[in-house]
């Protein structure tokens, strides 16, 4: 049997991949820390690209489909790719984040990420730079589960709503998953920042 044959085939294979990578190269390379750090890496890719996803294909997509009167309309989107997309998403963030509070709790800098380093004599500056994107991440997982998901689930038709309940729906899901977008920019500088100095 083919794993590319099978989304469930294919992750499967990725993670089999790494691992047996990461044996061939020697346990003292890849403890806890590096496993906590790849699978926050992984789900914040799965995350993120969802993100751009929404963001960049799918909203324009559903905006040209329902402006196009002689075409097939967004339906399908709707019924078949939003709730897959939308469950992966949600799933997603949680993932990031808890990976992510792994990490830093072992690492022994989850307290001072989320002071922003501010507790420390003089001033951490990993703390400070990591701090802002963790924060930036809680403020976008916040705004999945408690602004954007709700909201879908109206305008999929998951939960009964009026039609003026669905306008407003769309307003909220749209503006906080654009905010979720661009707050993405500069909470993947400070991610990226803080292991490799700092790009100011």
């Amino acid at each position: 049997m083919n794993p590319l044959n099978s989304v469930r085939g294919a992750i499967t294979a990725g993670f089999v991949a790494a691992i047996a990578l990461s044996l061939l190269i020697g346990p003292t390379a890849f403890g806890e820390l590096s496993l906590a750090r790849w699978l926050h890496i992984v789900s914040g890719i799965t995350w993120i690209g969802l993100l751009y996803y929404f963001n960049l294909v799918q909203i324009p997509a559903l905006a040209a489909a329902a402006s196009d009167t002689g075409g097939p309309g967004g339906a399908g989107i709707s019924k078949y790719v939003a709730p897959r997309a939308l469950l992966w998403f949600r799933w997603a963030a949680v993932a990031t984040w808890i990976t992510g509070a792994w990490y830093l709790g072992r690492s022994g800098n989850f307290a001072g990420a989320f002071t922003l380093g501010l507790l420390a004599d003089p001033v951490n500056y990993y703390q400070l730079v990591i701090g802002i994107g963790a924060w930036l991440g809680t403020i976008m997982l916040f705004n999945v589960w408690v602004l954007i998901w709700p909201n879908q689930q109206k305008l999929l038709g998951l939960v009964p709503a009026t039609d003026e309940e669905k306008l407003r729906a769309r307003r909220i899901a749209l503006l906080a998953s654009r905010s979720n977008f661009v707050l993405s920019v500069p909470m993947l500088l400070c991610m990226g920042s803080a292991t490799h100095g700092l790009p100011f």
